[in-house]
């Protein structure tokens, strides 16, 4: 890939112009209740408060939560292996857990560059975590909502990072069923059409299909704690792939979407509730 010039906002200092985040403690959060789910250490009463009311009544919740957690790495294993991908915008992105997406990518090549967006503010107060690119590569983490896609493409952020000319990796992970179909099509949509011919869309999308009483669990436990989320059927998840070239093994569930590119524990299908799909745009 063909470097860069960096931007000021893009020089080491960044990481120290971070500001102060106001971490809104008194409510659930998703990305801290699946922080909690994961066994991280970033969350809060209110986060904990919900999930353990999930794995009281879904004890297998957690194994289910780092599953979902390592189909994102195994995807982009893949891009960057087998497709070529050397440029990532991670939508939704969450608090951070090693391996992050571009310790991934960057392993594979270190040139690689990944854009992180999220608006939930402690993601923002641990957005350090998500700077310590390689030198050959760069990161950036840009406060966003992806329900404002036209903030986010504007953002000096993406544009001094990512060549919006070449093939890059739209990811989005664990993020769509917390917004109705309504909501979030025209979103993945009008991000999509920003991206050039060659690029992908990586997304994983909560379900009952698999496993629904569990799932009617934890979607019932996120609304009581004013979360709002939908779960979908696999048709519902195609959807989001229309007009794509959809990679082998299509949608299917996420213990089921390539796991032989890692090493950890097989789950079936009745222990986790989504699916993952990754395509090309042609």
């Amino acid at each position: 890939m063909e470097k860069f010039e960096a931007a000021a906002w893009m020089r080491p200092t960044q990481q120290d112009r971070i500001p102060a985040a106001d971490l809104q403690t008194d409510r659930a959060h998703p990305a801290r209740v699946y922080d909690y789910m994961l066994g991280g250490k970033t969350n809060f009463a209110a986060d904990r408060a919900a999930g353990d009311k999930i794995v009281e009544e879904w004890p297998g919740s957690r194994a289910s939560a780092c599953a979902a957690r390592a189909v994102m790495q195994r995807m982009t294993r893949r891009l960057a292996e087998v497709h070529g991908i050397r440029q990532f915008l991670d939508v939704g992105t969450g608090i951070p857990t090693a391996p992050n997406l571009h310790e991934v990518a960057q392993g594979i090549d270190p040139a690689s560059r990944v854009v992180y967006v999220d608006n939930d503010p402690i993601v923002l107060a641990h957005a350090r975590a998500l700077l310590t690119s390689t030198p050959e590569g760069r990161t950036a983490y840009i406060d966003c909502d992806l329900r404002d896609p036209e903030k986010l493409l504007a953002d000096p952020a993406l544009r001094g990072t990512l060549d919006l000319g070449r093939p890059l990796a739209l990811t989005l992970i664990n993020i769509v069923h917390f917004l109705s179909d309504e909501t979030v099509h025209p979103l993945v949509a009008r991000l999509l059409d920003a991206l050039p011919a060659g690029s992908f869309l990586a997304l994983t999308a909560g379900t009952a299909d698999s496993a629904p009483e569990q799932a009617e669990v934890a979607s019932r436990r996120y609304r009581e704690a004013g979360i709002e989320n939908h779960l979908r059927t696999r048709a519902g998840v195609e959807r989001f792939f229309t007009g794509l070239e959809l990679d082998e093994p299509g949608v299917v569930l996420i213990n089921r979407w390539h796991p032989d590119l890692d090493d950890g524990p097989r789950l079936a299908d009745h222990e986790v509730m989504a699916y993952a799909g990754l395509a090309r745009k042609p």
